[in-house]
């Protein structure tokens, strides 16, 4: 279809620069008008609000996300060839970080608006691949993704998986389910830098593992050895079964609200040969923290990463409240000179504040602390430079002092 036939979506006066810039998320307050009657998921052209181009994406009235870019060519239409062309790009990129030897990996293979395919999540775990559709009109082309995959990977199988806010978010009327192939084992094992963790991709946390904690994982194992490492928000062992492994932890304590994360991560303690020197206990996290801080309990090493806490900037104080309740107990579990590896996931929360809510949680605590490693998500979770949404993940390696 040629630039000239399709709807045109027309933004505000003074709104154009950020997509000008590439970034490629429209919201509604952004638009002024819409000439044409496009279907939601029909593609549509961007343009300012004197009808000049701005960029080609597809079209969502439904969602506050009303068109998503996915191209700043006039003549490049949003076709198969261009998912073809995003998804090789993509898988080089993995190959020549990783290799092309996936067999026991976990790798993030697309990362939605960072490989230019945003709406789009595909992760790979042991020959399985697991999609995650955020746009409407990306799950109406899924045929032709499916078909792409499989033919570049020739997966067992492709298992979907849907947070509930998108289907409400899109309108998006699916269920997780097999898509292709066979289902995968429950659970299937990953090897990561010497561990191997049993994962499920049916019902386990985001697609099955924290992938993007990977290079984080090893980096706090570096600080383990020989230390009393208390994992809260263990989920199934990511940080403390490395611990122990990798960094020679002289014990590990996780604490997790989930009986079923934690019979993944006494099993990944056994499969790896440190289950006698893990234990793993169900607990509110938030609670169970100052409890054993007033009872004078002390670790060498204690790891925060908690789910998601601000889904909007609505919740962003809440949420900030709650990072800042959560870091003072860990370090008041902390003698001189002990680690603190704080995490957050909530993109809202950005670094500035998050780093603020240390300095006020040190403060609170009557100590201080000394930043030894500012870290991210791992290399298979790109940020894009023009959509900085996509850099959200945050770990600090602190030393109490």
């Amino acid at each position: 279809m040629t630039d000239a036939s399709l709807p045109r979506v027309i933004l505000k006066p003074r709104h154009a620069l950020p997509f000008f810039n590439r970034h490629p998320w429209v919201f509604s307050g952004a638009v002024k008008g819409v000439e044409g009657d496009p279907a939601p998921g029909a593609e549509v052209v961007l343009v300012t609000d004197a009808g000049e181009f701005v960029a080609r994406g597809l079209y969502n009235p439904n969602s506050n996300i009303v068109v998503r870019l996915y191209a700043w060519k006039e003549r490049q239409p949003l076709d198969r060839s261009l998912w073809s062309q995003r998804i090789d790009a993509a898988l080089a990129l993995r190959r020549s970080v990783f290799g092309t030897d996936w067999n026991e990996r976990g790798l993030r293979l697309i990362y939605s608006e960072s490989d230019g395919l945003s709406g789009l999540v595909v992760d790979w775990y042991s020959g399985w691949l697991v999609v995650q559709f955020t746009s409407l009109a990306l799950w109406q082309r899924r045929d032709d993704l499916l078909a792409l995959l499989t033919k570049r990977l020739q997966p067992e199988g492709v298992w979907l998986r849907t947070e509930k806010s998108i289907r409400e978010a899109e309108g998006l009327e699916v269920a997780d389910g097999l898509l292709t192939g066979r289902e995968p084992p429950r659970p299937l094992f990953i090897a990561e830098q010497g561990v191997r963790y049993g994962v499920d991709l049916v019902e386990g946390h985001k697609t099955g593992f924290y992938l993007d904690q990977r290079d984080n994982r090893s980096a706090v194992a570096r600080y383990a050895a020989d230390a009393r490492v208390l994992d809260a928000f263990c989920y199934s062992g990511g940080f403390g079964v490395c611990a122990a492994v990798c960094g020679r932890a002289k014990s590990v304590l996780g604490l997790d609200s989930s009986e079923a994360a934690l019979a993944l991560a006494r099993a990944n303690a056994e499969l790896n040969g440190v289950a006698d020197r893990c234990r793993f206990e169900r607990a509110d996290v938030f609670a169970e923290l100052p409890r054993r801080a007033k009872t004078g309990e002390r670790f060498d090493v204690v790891i925060l990463d908690p789910p998601k806490m601000a889904r909007s900037r609505a919740g962003l104080q809440r949420a900030l409240k709650a990072y800042l309740r959560l870091n003072q107990a860990a370090i008041e579990l902390l003698g001189q000179g002990g680690i603190l590896v704080s995490c957050s996931c909530s993109g809202h929360v950005d670094r500035d504040a998050f780093e603020e809510v240390l300095s006020l949680a040190a403060t609170e605590a009557g100590r201080s602390l000394q930043i030894l490693e500012a870290r991210g998500q791992a290399t298979d979770h790109p940020v894009s430079i023009h959509c900085l949404e996509t850099g959200y993940l945050k770990c600090y390696i602190c030393r109490v002092v």
